[in-house]
C-alpha cells in the first residue's frame, strides 16, 4: 500500500471514530462538511500564520518550527476529509496533481500572461 492510500484509510477511519461518514452523502451534506473543512483549514492557515514572526511591529516573536509543522500536517487532515467529502480517492487525487501539475508547467513555458480555465476542465 503507498502512503497517500494509506493517509487515506486513516483519515476515513478517525473521521468515523469522530462520528462522520461521508461516504453516499446527500448534496446538502456535502455542502454543509465542504463548509466545515474548508473553515477548518482556514482556522489552521491563521495558526500556521502564528507560529511565523509575521507581526513586523513586535521583536518578541520567534519562528515556531515545530508548530508550523504540526500545523501542515492539521491542514492536511483536513485537505484529505474534503478530497474524500467530494469522493475523491488517493489515486483521484494523485492523477488530478499529476494532470494539473503538468498544466501549472505548460503555463509557466507559455508565459502564463492570462487567465485561461479551460485548460485545466479535463482534469
Amino acid at each position: 500500500m503507498d502512503k497517500l492510500t494509506q493517509i487515506f484509510e486513516m483519515q476515513e477511519e478517525l473521521n468515523s471514530r469522530i462520528g462522520v461518514n461521508l461516504r453516499d452523502i446527500d448534496d446538502d451534506e456535502k455542502t454543509k462538511w465542504i463548509l466545515n473543512y474548508t473553515r477548518a483549514m482556514q482556522q489552521e492557515l491563521a495558526e500556521l500564520t502564528d507560529s511565523v514572526p509575521w507581526k513586523w511591529w513586535a521583536k518578541y516573536q520567534e519562528f515556531d518550527h515545530q508548530n508550523a509543522k504540526v500545523e501542515v500536517v492539521d491542514l492536511f487532515h483536513f485537505l484529505v476529509s474534503l478530497a474524500q467529502t467530494l469522493g475523491m480517492t488517493a489515486d483521484d487525487v494523485f492523477k488530478a496533481y499529476i494532470a494539473k501539475n503538468k498544466v501549472n508547467h505548460e503555463r509557466q513555458d507559455s508565459g502564463y500572461t492570462e487567465k485561461n480555465e479551460a485548460d485545466s476542465r479535463h482534469i
